[in-house]
Protein backbone atom coordinates (compact mmCIF):
# COMPACT_ATOMS: atom_id res chain seq x y z
CA UNK A 1 0.00 0.00 0.00
CA UNK A 2 1.41 3.37 -0.64
CA UNK A 3 1.32 6.05 1.84
CA UNK A 4 -0.24 9.28 2.17
CA UNK A 5 0.11 12.02 4.48
CA UNK A 6 -3.38 11.30 5.34
CA UNK A 7 -2.43 7.55 6.84
CA UNK A 8 0.13 9.52 8.53
CA UNK A 9 -2.33 12.15 10.25
CA UNK A 10 -5.31 9.47 11.17
CA UNK A 11 -2.62 7.00 12.54
CA UNK A 12 -1.59 10.26 14.52
CA UNK A 13 -5.55 11.00 15.55
CA UNK A 14 -6.83 7.57 15.56
CA UNK A 15 -6.14 4.10 14.53
CA UNK A 16 -9.80 3.24 13.67
CA UNK A 17 -10.13 6.51 11.77
CA UNK A 18 -7.00 4.98 9.84
CA UNK A 19 -8.37 1.59 9.38
CA UNK A 20 -11.07 2.90 7.84
CA UNK A 21 -9.50 5.19 5.39
CA UNK A 22 -7.20 3.17 4.25
CA UNK A 23 -10.10 0.20 4.01
CA UNK A 24 -12.21 2.62 1.64
CA UNK A 25 -14.73 4.16 4.33
CA UNK A 26 -13.99 7.58 3.35
CA UNK A 27 -16.30 10.15 4.85
CA UNK A 28 -14.62 13.25 4.75
CA UNK A 29 -16.99 14.29 1.80
CA UNK A 30 -19.68 15.07 4.90
CA UNK A 31 -17.71 16.95 6.74
CA UNK A 32 -18.29 20.87 7.39
CA UNK A 33 -14.75 20.89 9.01
CA UNK A 34 -13.06 19.22 6.07
CA UNK A 35 -15.02 21.22 4.04
CA UNK A 36 -13.89 25.05 5.86
CA UNK A 37 -10.27 23.98 5.94
CA UNK A 38 -10.39 23.30 2.17
CA UNK A 39 -11.93 26.72 1.86
CA UNK A 40 -9.25 28.42 4.22
CA UNK A 41 -6.49 27.03 2.35
CA UNK A 42 -7.73 27.97 -1.21
CA UNK A 43 -9.21 31.48 -0.07
CA UNK A 44 -6.15 32.52 2.24
CA UNK A 45 -2.85 32.97 0.21
CA UNK A 46 -4.46 33.33 -3.01
CA UNK A 47 -0.78 33.83 -4.92
CA UNK A 48 0.31 30.97 -3.80
CA UNK A 49 -0.26 29.06 -7.16
CA UNK A 50 1.69 31.74 -9.15
CA UNK A 51 4.89 31.46 -6.86
CA UNK A 52 4.62 27.51 -5.82
CA UNK A 53 4.32 24.43 -7.38
CA UNK A 54 2.01 21.44 -6.46
CA UNK A 55 4.35 18.82 -6.08
CA UNK A 56 2.74 14.66 -6.60
CA UNK A 57 5.40 12.25 -5.48
CA UNK A 58 5.47 8.58 -3.94
CA UNK A 59 1.61 8.86 -3.45
CA UNK A 60 1.90 12.46 -1.43
CA UNK A 61 0.51 16.18 -2.84
CA UNK A 62 1.80 18.54 -1.59
CA UNK A 63 -0.26 22.02 -2.40
CA UNK A 64 2.16 24.79 -2.77
CA UNK A 65 5.98 23.57 -2.46
CA UNK A 66 9.09 26.61 -2.94
CA UNK A 67 11.27 24.36 -5.01
CA UNK A 68 13.93 27.14 -4.71
CA UNK A 69 14.13 27.57 -1.32
CA UNK A 70 13.14 23.66 -0.91
CA UNK A 71 9.87 24.41 1.71
CA UNK A 72 6.93 23.00 1.96
CA UNK A 73 3.93 25.33 2.95
CA UNK A 74 1.31 23.77 4.58
CA UNK A 75 -2.26 25.76 5.76
CA UNK A 76 -4.25 24.19 8.59
CA UNK A 77 -7.10 26.19 9.83
CA UNK A 78 -6.33 25.52 13.37
CA UNK A 79 -3.45 23.87 15.53
CA UNK A 80 -5.54 21.78 17.99
CA UNK A 81 -3.56 19.02 16.78
CA UNK A 82 -0.50 20.46 15.63
CA UNK A 83 1.78 17.34 16.78
CA UNK A 84 -0.90 15.80 13.76
CA UNK A 85 0.50 18.67 11.46
CA UNK A 86 3.74 18.13 12.34
CA UNK A 87 4.01 14.49 11.66
CA UNK A 88 2.64 15.26 8.69
CA UNK A 89 4.95 17.35 7.26
CA UNK A 90 7.35 15.59 8.97
CA UNK A 91 6.28 12.65 6.03
CA UNK A 92 6.31 14.92 3.21
CA UNK A 93 10.10 15.92 4.41
CA UNK A 94 11.03 11.99 4.42
CA UNK A 95 9.49 11.70 1.14
CA UNK A 96 11.72 14.81 -0.47
CA UNK A 97 14.60 13.61 1.52
CA UNK A 98 14.08 10.16 0.01
CA UNK A 99 13.83 11.74 -3.77
CA UNK A 100 17.41 13.85 -3.14
CA UNK A 101 16.32 17.31 -1.92
CA UNK A 102 19.28 17.53 0.25
CA UNK A 103 17.46 20.14 3.06
CA UNK A 104 13.89 20.08 2.67
CA UNK A 105 12.28 22.57 5.23
CA UNK A 106 8.12 22.86 5.50
CA UNK A 107 6.12 25.79 7.24
CA UNK A 108 2.65 25.19 8.98
CA UNK A 109 0.70 28.37 8.67
CA UNK A 110 -2.30 28.90 10.33
CA UNK A 111 -4.03 31.74 8.57
CA UNK A 112 -6.63 32.36 11.33
CA UNK A 113 -4.61 31.90 14.65
CA UNK A 114 -1.69 34.57 12.36
CA UNK A 115 0.51 32.06 13.52
CA UNK A 116 3.29 29.60 11.88
CA UNK A 117 5.49 26.71 12.61
CA UNK A 118 8.26 25.84 11.03
CA UNK A 119 9.86 22.28 10.56
CA UNK A 120 13.30 21.16 9.49
CA UNK A 121 14.98 18.16 8.17
CA UNK A 122 17.26 15.94 10.37
CA UNK A 123 18.42 12.78 10.29
CA UNK A 124 16.18 11.40 13.37
CA UNK A 125 12.88 12.32 11.55
CA UNK A 126 13.70 8.93 8.94
CA UNK A 127 13.83 6.90 12.26
CA UNK A 128 10.43 8.17 13.22
CA UNK A 129 9.05 7.88 10.02
CA UNK A 130 10.24 4.40 9.04
CA UNK A 131 8.62 3.68 13.04
CA UNK A 132 5.28 5.09 11.51
CA UNK A 133 5.01 3.46 8.72
CA UNK A 134 5.84 -0.22 9.87
CA UNK A 135 2.73 0.49 12.35
CA UNK A 136 0.59 1.79 10.00
CA UNK A 137 1.11 -1.49 7.48
CA UNK A 138 0.25 -3.36 10.37
CA UNK A 139 -3.13 -1.19 11.36
CA UNK A 140 -4.13 -1.28 8.18
CA UNK A 141 -3.41 -5.09 7.03
CA UNK A 142 -5.70 -6.06 10.29
CA UNK A 143 -9.02 -8.27 9.08
CA UNK A 144 -10.82 -6.85 11.67
CA UNK A 145 -11.33 -2.71 12.46
CA UNK A 146 -9.59 -1.96 15.41
CA UNK A 147 -12.42 -0.84 18.25
CA UNK A 148 -13.69 2.51 18.99
CA UNK A 149 -11.57 4.53 21.34
CA UNK A 150 -13.27 7.61 22.91
CA UNK A 151 -11.62 10.70 22.69
CA UNK A 152 -12.80 14.20 23.41
CA UNK A 153 -12.06 14.57 19.51
CA UNK A 154 -14.62 12.11 18.09
CA UNK A 155 -17.68 14.69 18.34
CA UNK A 156 -15.84 16.57 15.16
CA UNK A 157 -14.43 13.50 13.35
CA UNK A 158 -16.08 13.24 10.07
CA UNK A 159 -16.69 9.39 11.17
CA UNK A 160 -18.49 10.36 14.38
CA UNK A 161 -21.80 9.08 13.21
CA UNK A 162 -20.23 5.69 11.57
CA UNK A 163 -18.18 5.00 14.95
CA UNK A 164 -20.66 5.91 17.36
CA UNK A 165 -24.28 4.47 15.76
CA UNK A 166 -24.27 1.82 18.50
CA UNK A 167 -23.22 3.80 21.36
CA UNK A 168 -25.64 5.10 24.24
CA UNK A 169 -25.58 8.46 25.19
Amino acid sequence: MRITGTHVAYYHVCIRKLWLFANGIAMEHTSDIVAEGKLIAETTYLDRARKYTELEIDGIKIDFYDAKNQTIHEVKKSDKIDRVHIAQVKYYLYILRKHNIESPKAILEYPKLKHRDFVEWNESIKEEVLDWVTKINDIVNREDCPILEKKIICKKCSYYDFCYIDEED
